[in-house]
């Protein structure tokens, strides 16, 4: 099958957004001819994802920064809301920094020499309720560094504020109690202002900083001659006669070339926050000028930079020699013998015991990724080897709402093709369509998403697809798109229940 979406028009030009899937919250980085993006990763595992591409178009998924999030207790059920929030990636004394806030425990910072690691253990710098958003800067004309975060009201009860601290030069601790160096509430019709972005340019302190909310608001700058101001603030970039809603949020990075680009987030409901790029450029009086004249750009010519591949994030996965590909997570931290261990192709997932079979947003071993394009078709192919009753395995979409379709083991042990459902308030699934034989307890699953996310469910039993069920409407989460799910499950109970196999995962346009 083909690739769901290709930002790279092969021209000369580009079309946007660069990055049409869940890519929440991205930062960037220039080293080299080589540029870094990171974003948010929330409660999922493996935790900040590392893209990179030579001309800011074309991008490939090489790796994750954070292996497993702390407090372990707290990330071994899913917290979709919760863990890495809005992380900022720089390179200082040659190596990879990436800070970011966890809402309930604080600002955290890794480091590593090369981008694919090993990277650090997080080292906790601030500690504290409501700490979000944090950026730092090493300043190369002073030896100084410092430190710009935001606040999440939901746990600290303040929001619309930015708080800077001098750091020391290691990255691991404060220097000072912090001071409020951009208050919101006094500047009018502005409010949520968060995600800053620290830079230094042009003899300014520049902080680059969305505001007005994640679905209707604007990118801002603010620059001051002191780090802890007073500053002054433009309106960057905002929505104006375009379709594309709240863009904001998101870095600035120059290239070899010298050319100026920002990369930021639109957020499009169950498709998460989509990634655009912008040409930039400096006006007059030495503001930033995003898009064009502030508005954001559909199509544009591409930067200049070295010739590169047409690419995308990868989606699809043959699971060779029974390994999963780096674009999935895991809902929670792992646990061993979530995955069957063999010297084949194709994945192997025990069906693990749970007194939630029948809630997939309550499990930790569901392993997803994100759609990928705002219209696809996913196949995957399953076995079930398992005469457990109620033992399941299959294909979701899954979100505050979720629905499946895979196999389960009747009250014989025989396998049955099902699909299942559940409503953002349901605390239960229920059936979408009459059960149905499924010989050898083999099925090909399939699954069309037009626009709007709205997805049509079919399968393969050895007679044809069949369609299954009716059309269901993606949700999103709060912060965090639906994703693609593949699970496999069974009652609470002891003793091994069996295993699913999945033998290939395959997406197209």
């Amino acid at each position: 099958m083909s690739r769901p979406w290709t930002a790279d028009l092969g021209d000369g030009t580009y079309r946007n957004p660069v990055l049409n899937s869940d890519w929440s919250d991205p930062d960037v980085v220039r080293v080299g001819d080589d540029h870094y993006l990171t974003a948010s990763s929330f409660g999922r595992v493996p935790g900040l994802p590392l893209l990179h591409s030579r001309d800011l178009v074309n991008w490939t998924l090489i790796g994750h920064a954070l292996q497993r999030l702390e407090p372990a207790a707290d990330f071994a059920v899913p917290r979709h809301d919760c863990g890495v929030w809005a992380p900022s990636l720089r390179h200082h004394a040659g190596r990879f920094w990436i800070f970011w806030g966890d809402p309930d425990h604080g600002i955290q910072q890794i480091n590593a020499e090369d981008i694919r690691g090993p990277w650090s253990t997080p080292h906790l710098v601030k500690a504290g309720k409501g700490l979000i958003d944090a950026c730092p800067l090493w300043d190369d004309e002073t030896g100084e560094a410092y430190l710009v975060h935001a606040w999440a009201k939901s746990r600290s009860g303040i929001k619309n504020r930015l708080t800077g601290h001098r750091m020391s030069p290691d990255g691991r601790e404060l220097l000072d109690e912090g001071t409020v160096i951009v208050d919101a509430d006094t500047i009018p019709g502005w409010f949520t202002l968060e995600g800053p972005k620290l830079y230094r340019h042009d003899g300014y302190f520049w902080i680059f900083a969305p505001a007005g909310g994640v679905e209707t608001g604007w990118q801002g700058a603010f620059r001051s001659k002191e780090f802890t101001g007073p500053y002054e603030e433009r309106v960057v970039l905002a929505q104006g006669r375009t379709d594309v809603n709240g863009p904001h949020q998101g870095g600035w990075v120059r290239t070899a070339a010298g050319e100026d680009w920002f990369l930021h987030f639109q957020s499009r409901g169950a498709y998460g926050r989509v990634v655009h790029l912008q040409p930039m450029r400096w006006d007059a009086e030495g503001w930033p000028v995003i898009g064009d004249g502030g508005e954001p750009v559909p199509v544009h010519t591409k930067p200049a930079a070295p010739e590169q591949p047409v690419e995308a994030p990868a989606v699809g996965d043959d699971f060779p020699g029974g390994r999963y590909g780096r674009q999935w997570q895991w809902t929670a931290t792992p646990r061993p013998g979530w995955t069957v261990e063999h010297a084949g192709d194709g994945l192997r997932l025990s069906c693990v015991r749970t007194a939630y079979a029948h809630d997939l947003r309550a499990l930790p071993n569901v392993l997803v990724q994100r759609l990928p394009a705002e219209e696809f078709t996913v196949e995957a192919d399953l076995v079930l080897h398992s005469d457990e009753p109620g033992a399941n395995a299959g294909l979701a979409v899954l979100g505050d709402a979720f629905s499946w379709i895979g196999l389960e083991a009747g009250a014989d042990g025989t396998p049955r093709l099902v699909h299942r459902h559940a409503e953002g308030t349901a605390e239960h699934e229920r059936d979408a369509a009459h059960p149905r034989a499924a010989p050898g307890g083999r099925a090909r699953l399939r699954i069309e998403v037009t626009a709007g996310a709205r997805c049509r469910f079919s399968a393969d039993t050895g007679d044809g697809f069949r369609p299954s069920g009716q059309v269901f409407a993606a949700a999103p989460w709060r912060w965090v798109g639906a994703l693609l799910g593949l699970f496999a499950t069974a009652p609470a109970g002891t003793g091994p229940a069996g295993t699913a196999e999945f033998s290939a995962f395959r997406t197209g346009g």
